[in-house]
């Protein structure tokens, strides 16, 4: 009897499980259409709702990256909150944290205003404005849970999308490989994203060939098609609009020829109304996914029929992100001009180790933060222990730019800056970078750098500054201002350093360095032309050590983070008309943290000190206070309330808060106090301790600018009753 029961059980299983096989088989198409592809997300909640088993899902573009993210296990309600969370303006941009560039690299992006190719004499342009590689390590980090998986059918729906070859215009179907990058080649719009190269073939968005690839996804074996079209029909002259709206326009010429009869082979057609959104629309994200809803409501009854007998069998489980890696290997493919130590001392992590998705990502940023590299991909092959991690790179064949700067401020006057920077001058590694400024004051600064990675790094830097204006301090501790009863005097300034240092990363934070300096300092008054008018033309010879840290998110109107600069010289031997052995150091250290509240308002807090150390102090290596929107070189610092140059002491310490207030995107309003005391040997007593000699205030604006931050300050102080208005142009250089 039990037999017999066991015999009819499982006949009953065998028709249930071919019942089910004779289910309808759905699939989802998603066409390309950039941001206005959120709406699929809409869509897709929709359906989930209704009951909609999906079998198969493929997309091209936008329609790729949510269809990919849904295949690999993602609900649509998921895909919401992902998106909503996302950084709209980092998707349209290589947005490279400045937590990830090298000092190196935070003064190309803080000096220059504008950097060209230049190869062969002749000034280049970008391939695209972004490499996409926010977007891939977005997509990395999304699809870590299916990383190892290389044949897209075997993903939770299996999965297809479409790219287009650039060297002859074919349609590439993409249903194997490394998913995220599959993705990504489907979405690289021309012009807006490089190209990704994928098994030799180098391929662009996939909306110029097949923008809604319904016969793929019937290939795959769907019965049933439903389809989200996102897409525009053609535009008149007034309303195509900028560079992307003309490319658009081109793409959609062959695509609006074939989309009726790709709508009639459709059997749920959804067309969200997104006009009056474009292809960049990110920012309004919520907005379209709530009208792909409203779209995919207006055919609820077919899609809960549908629904009735295609309905899910496995409900969705939350898809929990994996925020650890255990890398047993790193594999780095396409170094010739760049040696593995300086590729992983930008990524800052080393094999055998286990690391954040955060940590990743930053060591990606690294890289890319270098401009060494025209594509950056990665991706990981599973191994005995953890993850092996395959690098692939690309070095960037443009090694010569152009760049340019402007500014202006009550020092130096006005300046235009012209720049020639080479990379791999002479050895593997290295960069060197020529600043010419010319205007009121001619400076230049050269730099040569070999980057090691984690190794030691070696550098020369050689420059010159001068500027000349009225000052209240005469560079000798006071005495000529005072013997000729003046209050200030003309100084024709200029210094002439260079310096041969080694630096390296410690802690995979801090920058630590040391190295030899040679200094000649020339300071003329035409003041003092009855008696020679020469107050110093000297040369010192400096042994120094340096420590660095600066997490500031941007440095001129920073939101978060914080830095700390410690430097110390000693002065072995000088040479002032008679060669002597010098008996003098100098110490000085400078640390800020800033703070935001309520989005718009920062509180940045600042303190620093420096003293001298031995009985020969030399009076032109004062501290000298005042004035603010110039580049500080040597002991000048930037203080509120005094005019340039104007306070000096062989010793210093300085307070500062500054409450900046974000009224509007890139404008600024601040208010800045600060407080000194100044004056020799300072710290010998407690006087420093008790109060300040020296206070100032500062009301000022300041709009942020592609050449840099324009800023108007009036600046006052309580012990002079003196108030004055600086202003300034540009970066500092």
């Amino acid at each position: 009897m039990k037999k017999i029961l066991l015999l009819l059980l499982s006949l009953c299983l065998i028709q249930a499980v071919q019942a089910q096989d004779k289910r309808p088989k759905v699939g989802v198409v998603l066409s390309g259409g950039g941001a206005k592809g959120l709406a699929h997300i809409g869509v897709l909640k929709v359906l989930e709702e209704a009951g909609v088993q999906v079998d198969y899902i493929g997309g091209t573009s936008m329609g790729a990256i949510i269809g990919g993210l849904y295949a690999s296990g993602y609900s649509a309600r998921q895909l919401d909150s992902i998106f909503r969370e996302v950084d709209s303006d980092a998707l349209l941009q290589d947005y490279i944290p400045r937590t990830s560039k090298s000092f190196f690299e935070k003064r190309n992006d803080e000096v220059y205003a504008l950097s060209l190719p230049f190869n062969n004499f002749k000034i280049g342009v970008p391939t695209a404005l972004s490499k996409g590689l926010y977007n891939y390590n977005l997509l990395t980090r999304l699809t870590n849970h299916v990383r190892h998986i290389r044949n897209f059918n075997d993903l939770p729906i299996p999965f297809v999308c479409i790219a287009t070859d650039i060297e002859n215009g074919h349609k590439v179907v993409l249903n194997k490989g490394i998913l995220p990058q599959a993705i990504l080649a489907s979405g690289a719009f021309p012009s807006l994203y490089s190209p990704v190269e994928i098994d030799g073939r180098i391929l662009i968005d996939g909306g110029v060939v097949d923008n809604y690839p319904l016969e793929e996804i019937k290939k795959m074996g769907a019965d049933i098609i439903i389809g989200v079209d996102v897409q525009d029909g053609l535009k008149d002259r007034n309303t195509i609009g900028g560079a992307t709206g003309v490319l658009l326009q081109i793409t959609n010429f062959s695509m609006i020829g074939q989309m009726e009869a790709k709508k009639k082979a459709t059997d749920i057609y959804i067309k969200p109304n997104i006009q009056g959104y474009s292809v960049i629309s990110f920012d309004q994200g919520g907005e379209i996914i709530k009208k792909g809803e409203e779209a995919a409501f207006s055919v609820y009854e077919d899609l809960a029929k549908l629904g009735a007998i295609a309905s899910k069998s496995v409900l969705f489980e939350p898809r929990r992100l994996t925020d650890t890696l255990q890398i047993s290997k790193i594999e780095i493919n396409g170094i010739e001009g760049y040696t593995r130590a300086y590729v992983l001392g930008k990524l800052r992590f080393h094999q055998n180790s286990k690391i954040t998705n955060a940590t990743l990502d930053k060591g990606i940023n690294n890289l890319n933060a270098t401009q060494n590299f025209s594509s950056i991909s990665y991706y990981f092959e599973e191994a005995e222990k953890g993850d092996n991690l395959v690098l692939n790179l690309k070095e960037n064949p443009l090694n010569r730019y152009l760049k340019f700067g402007l500014h202006y401020d009550e020092l130096y006057k006005s300046a235009v800056l012209l720049n020639l920077t080479q990379k791999k001058f002479l050895l593997k590694n290295d960069v060197v970078s020529l600043d010419v400024i010319l205007g009121d004051n001619f400076r230049y600064n050269l730099n040569y750098y070999i980057d090691n990675g984690f190794y030691w790094s070696f550098g020369f830097n050689s420059r010159y500054n001068r500027f000349n204006k009225n000052v209240a301090t005469d560079f000798s501790d006071g005495q000529i201002l005072t013997n000729l009863g003046l209050k200030s005097i003309n100084v024709d300034f200029s210094d002439f350093t260079n310096q041969i240092y080694l630096q390296t990363v410690f802690a995979q934070k801090f920058l630590i360095g040391a190295g030899l300096e040679h200094k000649h300092l020339k300071i003329r008054s035409s003041t003092l032309e009855n008696i020679g008018g020469v107050i110093s033309s000297d040369d010192y010879f400096s042994i120094f050590g340096n420590l660095k840290y600066d997490s500031f998110d941007q440095k001129y109107f920073p939101k978060r983070g914080w830095y700390f600069s410690g430097d110390f010289h000693t002065t072995a031997y000088t040479k002032d008309g008679h060669d002597r052995l010098s008996q003098f150091s100098i110490a000085k250290a400078d640390a800020g943290i800033v703070k935001t509240f309520y989005k718009t308002i920062s509180l940045k807090v600042q303190s620093e000190a420096g003293f001298t150390i031995g009985k020969e102090g030399v009076p032109y290596y004062n501290f000298v206070l005042g004035g603010y929107g110039y580049q500080m070189i040597n002991n000048f610092r930037h203080f509120y309330g005094y005019d340039f140059l104007s306070i000096a002491g062989d010793s210093y310490i300085k307070g500062s808060a500054t409450l900046d207030y974000e009224f509007y995107k890139k404008h600024h309003i601040n208010f800045t106090a600060n407080y000194a005391y100044v004056g020799q040997k300072i710290f010998n007593t407690t006087d420093w301790f008790l109060n300040a000699n020296y206070s100032g205030y500062a009301l000022g604006y300041g709009f942020e600018t592609l050449i840099g931050p324009i800023e108007v300050k009036y600046s006052w102080s309580p012990e002079t009753k003196d108030g004055s208005t600086w202003f300034s142009v540009g970066f500092w250089f």
